[in-house]
């Protein structure tokens, strides 16, 4: 195994190589590229097992592994590597579903092979460097090439009207990282023309930017958290910049959907929780309402959207825009048990929404139909395909026992415990549960307990046939995650803890802002007097505050 901290570089550079080498060393032979892909695809989930060993998590509020490669340093760019729990989590994720991503489209692809592979291995890199990248810039560069594999995987093998849908996914995301960018820039010259110590300097590193908005005012602080929004909000995407992921994800093919909702969609709340909610203490309390506001709309509206769709992908398509309101409300209530809790639904909602996708890419290849209308009582002919969709379904719900229901919970929890928000956040965005049960079972009912119904020209039972050990092997590891992750999730959880609580306790003790009740949630409300060490947004001097009669 690589050194610990050679593992960052070689995470991003050995995926990369493999995509750039694969016709040298695969050739044209699709079983050749299938094979090598795989291989690939395994090495780097291998090395990410070997980042989990090496990983201090008793260390985890800071970056770990940290290494780098000099590019233009003179102007602050460098290839910085670094990670803490949560990014770790994430960079697991995503090594873990590409194998099954690969493996799941053996059969699926039939015309330009290799160039699908290749797409695909280019993809896991860029999305990897996301969650590794210490830099801006270096961030930045990795968020925006995870476009261009994407859009040639949903314009080239994606459904009939592909080519729409990979425009409109195309020009929406890059649109809103233009002004990303320029938000990022700004953040840079503020440090490099007002901070005393770094004048004339450009530095794009995160420890850098993360000073920034000393020299911000709050209103400052707002247009740059603004235009922070208009690129990661639309990744998401949160509500009202959701339209394009719908169609997206039915137009795209099934590995292209599974890589969509299980890690490319966490770009854009990964890049929330890193960058613009500590980077701009003062804007993240003052939009925190607002985006709560925005989650829950989204869990609403598109759960009711979810009961009219009668093309099951779809359905599981919008249900995406539903699940990861959850997770901006958990990220916006700026507590341990919200934030914690939004990273692990990040986790689940990829795996079992990743599995779903594959389960009705699955069905799809057999009857060349999504539509309910058409597939009917599956269970009769398909049990072990009916068995593993009846499992993911109820994890996608969030069944206590399996992975949805733990995330969910501290997401509600975290928006109930916040005065940013407060019950009736928690209340109206819990109705999404009830919702979500409800379009979820319809389908199952329909579609594995209904009365068979095949769509003409499948409709004898004798031609079905059931899940094949490959399909099996791509759903078993999955399905194991969920059942452990919901069994046993504070193996995950303990480790989120630490940089939750940093992210909080960054935000309220540089905010400029009155204290609310999530301020610190370690001090014993009981002692008297509590102290409390608050630093001024318009300075670095540091004062302490003796809280007098905390337990009254």
């Amino acid at each position: 195994m690589p050194d610990s901290i050679a593992l960052l570089p070689l995470l991003v550079i050995f995926p990369l190589l493999s995509g750039l080498l694969l016709p040298l060393l695969a050739g044209d032979n699709p079983e050749r590229v299938r094979t090598f892909t795989l291989i690939s695809t395994i090495f780097t989930f291998v090395f990410s097992i070997g980042l989990l060993i090496g990983f201090d998590f008793t260390q985890s509020a800071e970056f770990g592994l940290v290494s780098q490669i000099e590019w233009f340093s003179s102007l602050g760019l460098t290839f910085s590597f670094g990670v803490d729990s949560i990014s770790v989590w994430l960079i697991l994720l995503t090594t873990f579903l590409m194998p099954i991503v690969i493996l799941g489209s053996f059969n699926a692809v039939k015309e330009r092979v290799r160039e699908f592979y290749i797409w695909l291995l280019l993809l896991e890199a860029a999305m990897i460097g996301v969650f590794v990248a210490t830099n801006v810039i270096f961030f930045y560069i990795c968020f925006e090439f995870t476009l261009i594999p994407m859009y040639f995987l949903i314009g080239i093998y994606g459904s009939s009207d592909r080519l729409k849908a990979a425009r409109i996914f195309f020009l929406y995301t890059f649109t809103g990282s233009m002004l990303t960018f320029a938000g990022i820039i700004y953040m840079a010259w503020c440090n490099a023309t007002q901070n005393p110590s770094m004048i004339g300097i450009w530095n794009f590193d995160f420890s850098a930017l993360s000073t920034a908005y000393l020299y911000m005012t709050d209103t400052q602080q707002l247009w740059v958290m603004l235009a922070m929004l208009a690129g990661f909000a639309v990744k998401v995407p949160i509500f009202p910049v959701h339209t394009w992921l719908p169609l997206a994800h039915t137009e795209a093919p099934t590995a292209g959907s599974v890589v969509l909702a299980g890690v490319l969609l966490k770009l854009g709340t990964y890049a929330l929780v890193r960058l613009a909610i500590p980077m701009l203490p003062a804007a993240a309390l003052t939009v925190a309402p607002v985006m709560g506001i925005a989650a829950i709309i989204g869990i609403v509206y598109a759960a009711l959207i979810c009961w009219m769709q009668k093309d099951i992908k779809k359905l599981v398509a919008y249900s995406s825009v539903s699940h990861l309101g959850f997770c901006i409300l958990g990220m916006f209530a700026i507590n341990v048990q919200g934030i914690s809790g939004s990273v692990m639904y990040m986790i689940n909602h990829g795996l079992s929404t990743g599995a779903l996708f594959l389960l009705i890419g699955m069905v799809y290849e057999r009857y060349h139909t999504r539509e309910m209308a058409q597939l009917n009582g599956l269970a009769k002919v398909m049990p072990i395909w009916a068995s593993f969709m009846v499992f993911f379904a109820m994890a996608s719900v969030g069944l206590p026992g399996l992975n949805g229901f733990v995330g969910e919970f501290l997401t509600l929890l975290g928006a109930f415990n916040t005065t940013l928000m407060g019950p009736v956040y928690a209340a109206v965005a819990g109705t999404g549960l009830i919702f979500g049960a409800i379009y979820i079972l319809y389908m199952v009912g329909k579609v594995v307990w209904g009365p068979l119904k095949l769509p003409a020209g499948h409709d004898d039972p004798k031609h079905v046939t059931d899940l094949n050990r490959r399909e099996i092997a791509v759903l078993i590891p999955l399905a194991v995650a969920c059942l452990w992750l919901g069994l046993y999730p504070n193996c995950m959880l303990k480790t989120l803890d630490a940089p939750s609580q940093a992210i909080v306790d960054r935000i309220y003790v540089n905010a400029d802002k009155p204290l609310v009740k999530p301020i610190h949630h370690g001090f014993d409300s009981t002692s008297n007097p509590a102290q409390l060490t608050v630093l001024d947004s318009q300075s670095s001097e540091i004062a302490t505050i003796k809280l007098q009669g905390v337990s009254n």
